[in-house]
């Protein structure tokens, strides 16, 4: 019989790679020709996600001070190719410096000197809204209420299991590349508004609160042609692509409802 013909058995840990990819499931059992398998398994190899995929560019800190489980800790989130940094204490965090990406952070409970419940309330006065994820071997139901209420991603208590982690660190990752997207996105569209000259911002805040051409032309002392030409060039300097968007803009700015200028000049 050639290599061409020959037939494989195809392992269940084959199997279930091959089914997570999304290929037919129930191959367990049956009988494949050789090129066919290599074909199968060629396609889980493109399909299986690899680290650099699922976490770009992206930092996880571990503040614990059991030196042990810091290493565990590391050895475990650098199997899937994340950055890790490792820190004793909370000062060593906060004294460290940290590069501007998305990340988290694994903190202990317990800890000299603050325990983590008092660090996550430092962090959040200070303005230092990075995810938390909790472990803790001492942990009780009070303190995972506490932990949760104030937004930390994930308690765990120890020994707690290899997947649960890095599925907390893969929360807590992606909510803070979407916090930092959404900030990104806040700066450029407040870039945006700060470009509009007084009587643009003026035309926009009218138009926001449902004024017609008319009422605000009557309300300047300025001409309808000008109110579109001012509300035409506002729009396109802000990007927005029709009122509907002008308006969900000025909703993300929070613009108040104007005290309208008794300036007439157009």
């Amino acid at each position: 019989m050639s290599d061409g013909s020959r037939l494989y058995r195809v392992s269940v840990s084959s199997r279930s790679a091959i089914n997570r990819t999304g290929l037919r499931p129930g191959l367990s059992g049956c009988r494949v020709g050789r090129d066919n398998l290599l074909s199968l398994m060629k396609n889980c190899e493109r399909r299986l996600p690899t680290a650099s995929m699922i976490e770009p560019a992206s930092m996880v800190f571990v503040v614990d001070d059991n030196p042990s489980v810091r290493r565990a800790i590391k050895r475990l989130i650098g199997s899937l190719g994340l950055q890790v940094e490792l820190f004793g204490s909370t000062q060593e965090f906060l004294s460290s410096n940290r590069p501007d990406m998305p990340s988290c952070l694994v903190l202990d409970i317990r800890l000299p000197g603050m325990n983590g419940l008092d660090f996550q309330r430092q962090l959040s006065e200070a303005g230092i809204p990075i995810p938390i994820i909790f472990i803790t071997a001492h942990g009780d139901i009070p303190m995972s209420v506490r932990a949760m209420k104030a937004g930390a991603v994930e308690f765990l208590t120890k020994p707690f299991r290899d997947q649960d982690l890095l599925d907390a660190i893969h929360v807590a990752l992606e909510r803070d590349r979407l916090r930092r997207q959404r900030e990104s996105e806040l700066v450029a569209l407040r870039e945006r508004f700060a470009s509009l000259s007084p009587r643009e911002r003026e035309v926009v805040g009218m138009v926001v609160l449902g004024m017609l051409n008319k009422q605000i032309a009557s309300e300047l002392g300025i001409t309808e042609n000008t109110v579109k030409a001012h509300r035409s060039r506002a729009m396109d300097k802000m990007q927005a692509q029709s009122l509907a968007e002008l308006v969900k803009m000025a909703g993300i700015l929070w613009i108040p409802e104007r005290k309208f200028s008794s300036t007439k000049a157009g």
